[in-house]
């Protein structure tokens, strides 16, 4: 190994006493793998056993918690536990190569493209009128309905719990309902649930309450309850809430659960490069704001654009570990290859002669496209042979891919 990188595989242990062999994790991303009504399918279980040596601690896509919540046409559900036996495949191989598999909860609120698809109805924190994807209310959630959304949390940590995970993420970020709640653009309330910071933490904080007593109820003391947020949110002039904002909601969500690490995660290119936008930290690295109010309690994880092995060194320098997933789609071998001291072999781009052994599902290619040009996280030659796979039919794909 290059002894530069040397800091990139020290160990790490988290707060409950795990230990974790270098300071890598793959993060969730979309593989639209899973059958229509949420199940788990092969395609889905190949491709993270592919990947089970990826990095020691690893997340899934978005897995939705309630019929109103699938953020994916083709993701994974934890609504009920007619689901759990599949999820049970997708940790085994996910832990197949010794990795720890966290089961990221995911509830898209507003965003449930989905669900308006299907019931022609969404939920958010406020009323809202909308004309995307097609002109459509987003309806106020009832008293009634936050409870049963907080309780679904509970349930779903269960069933991954049940299921052989090893932890479950609960996703603050990329505006799904958890931040739609914290967010003073969508979140008009004026009740307990709404106003004052405190009152819009509320949502998030009684969530990670719930997962924390599934986890407890279970006995597993070695269970990782993990949190990603994005740490700042502003359109324009305008904030909906700062950077000091989400790092006293941290504090508050250490009060709630024990949460043993907290990922940062947004939109754009090289996100770990963000600075503050607004208030007093204004220019300054936004990991390095949340980074040093953490002050250790709880390990932070930095995401967005680390494609390289340079950038995650960089990235570590204000995190204590870095996240990927692009990167992990064209090259599982990243890691591996880095601590052998190949790193010129490292290899982001991608041909119709690797796809049997990437194991990528077919329906991947259409979000991966998408996702791959926010954060152009891989080179444009590779995202554009993804948008050529993604625009050829199902058939003309299985007969390359065999």
């Amino acid at each position: 190994m290059n002894p530069k990188y040397q800091p990139l595989f020290e160990p790490l242990t988290l707060p409950n006493g795990i230990q974790l062999a270098n300071r890598f994790t793959l993060n969730p991303i979309t593989t639209n793998a899973s059958t229509a009504e949420g199940y788990v399918t092969e395609e889905e279980t190949r491709y993270a056993e592919r990947r089970s040596k990826s990095a020691p601690l690893q997340v899934t896509t978005a897995a939705y918690i309630e019929d109103y919540a699938q953020l994916f046409e083709f993701g994974p559900s934890v609504r009920d536990d007619s689901f759990i036996y599949g999820l049970s495949k997708l940790a085994e191989s996910m832990k197949a190569g010794g990795a720890k598999a966290i089961l990221q909860l995911t509830h898209a609120g507003r965003f449930a493209k989905v669900s308006l698809k299907d019931y022609g109805v969404v939920y958010g924190p406020s009323y809202m009128r909308l004309k995307s994807p097609m002109e459509h209310d987003v309806l106020e959630m009832s008293q009634r309905k936050i409870e049963h959304v907080i309780q679904q949390y509970g349930e779903a940590t269960r069933r991954a719990i049940e299921a052989g995970f090893d932890g479950v993420e609960i996703s603050n970020a990329q505006r799904l309902l958890p931040q739609q709640f914290f967010s003073t653009f969508s979140n008009q309330r004026e009740d307990e649930w709404g106003g004052i910071l405190e009152n819009r933490a509320r949502f998030g904080i009684e969530i990670v309450r719930a997962a924390q007593e599934a986890i407890d109820n279970s006995h597993k003391k070695d269970f990782i309850l993990g949190f990603r947020g994005t740490p700042e949110e502003t359109r324009g002039a305008d904030v909906g809430y700062t950077v000091d904002d989400f790092n006293q909601y941290i504090d508050w969500l250490l009060e709630a659960g024990d949460l043993q690490y907290v990922a940062l995660a947004s939109w754009g290119h090289d996100i770990f490069r963000e600075t503050v936008r607004e208030g007093q930290h204004k220019g300054r690295l936004v990991n390095e704001v949340v980074y040093e109010h953490l002050n250790g309690r709880v390990p932070l994880i930095a995401t967005g654009g680390i494609n390289s092995p340079d950038k995650a060194l960089e990235a570590l320098g204000q995190a204590d570990m870095v996240g990927m997933s692009s990167v992990f789609v064209t090259e599982p071998d990243f890691v591996q290859k880095l601590a052998a001291g190949q790193e010129d072999a490292i290899d982001l781009g991608v041909s119709l002669e690797e796809l049997e052994d990437l194991a990528i599902p077919h329906k991947a290619f259409k979000d991966l496209v998408e996702f791959m040009d926010f954060g152009g996280s891989l080179p444009q030659e590779t995202r554009d042979e993804f948008r050529r796979l993604s625009e050829q039919d199902s058939t003309s794909y299985f007969k390359a891919y065999q």
